[in-house]
């Protein structure tokens, strides 16, 4: 569909409705639908088709998020938290919004690259399960599935992260954990505070094991 990017949002409840049910959604708060800030977020959202993008100018809605005009700002359900892009402080032009998007875009199962790297350190959720795997396996999209299906119940708790084997800026997380690539798959979860962790390789991925896993670490 060419639904129309970003999408007017004229009131609280259509902003809420807006954001509600969405892994993660981007609202653009401004004085004037044509301020050249305006604009600058237009040519981000026609970036990132896959992010719904959302435009208010309703005074109202600004007071209701507690922002100022020209504040970009990314709403997520993953650890239900947001982050604010300030306009006015710096030069701030669509690469940079793009940017701030793209590391900031947890999701329910995020995957890991140098970019999204940033924004899982910076994540409230302190506890890491990451499921270290070949993306170009014929098995990738089922062990997906069953590892979504796994990270709905632990949203809020852990932050459920996609390492793909294949990708050169992996291979230092992979040896971190002092896995081969012959082990793979493999689970791995880590603690950021202290950095204690635990590993267990996998024959297959299922909803019960990474349960389990989870649950034993979290005793």
């Amino acid at each position: 569909g060419t639904a129309e990017k970003p999408i007017l949002l004229n009131n609280i409840v259509d902003a809420e409705a807006f954001i509600s049910g969405e892994e993660v959604a981007v609202i653009g708060f401004f004085q004037e639908p044509e301020s050249p800030e305006a604009s600058q977020f237009r040519l981000a959202a026609g970036r990132i088709p896959e992010v719904p993008f959302g435009l208010s100018t309703s005074p109202a809605v600004l007071s209701h998020y507690g922002v100022g005009a020209n504040t970009v700002t990314l709403f997520r359900g993953v650890d239900n938290d947001r982050r604010d892009l300030d306009m006015n402080s710096k030069d701030v032009d669509a690469e940079k919004m793009t940017r701030f998007i793209r590391m900031n875009e947890l999701r329910l199962v995020t995957e890991y690259n140098p970019v999204t790297a940033i924004g899982v350190m910076q994540s409230s959720l302190q506890l890491h399960l990451l499921l270290i795997t070949d993306k170009m396996s014929p098995k990738h999209p089922e062990r997906m599935h069953r590892y979504r299906a796994a990270a709905e119940l632990f949203k809020g708790k852990i932050l459920f992260i996609l390492v793909d084997s294949n990708l050169k800026s992996n291979e230092q997380t992979v040896s971190f954990f002092k896995l081969k690539k012959s082990q793979l798959p493999a689970l791995a979860i880590f603690h950021s505070p202290d950095e204690e962790q635990d590993v267990l390789t996998l024959d297959e991925v299922s909803v019960e094991r990474v349960k389990d896993f989870c649950n034993h670490f979290l005793q």
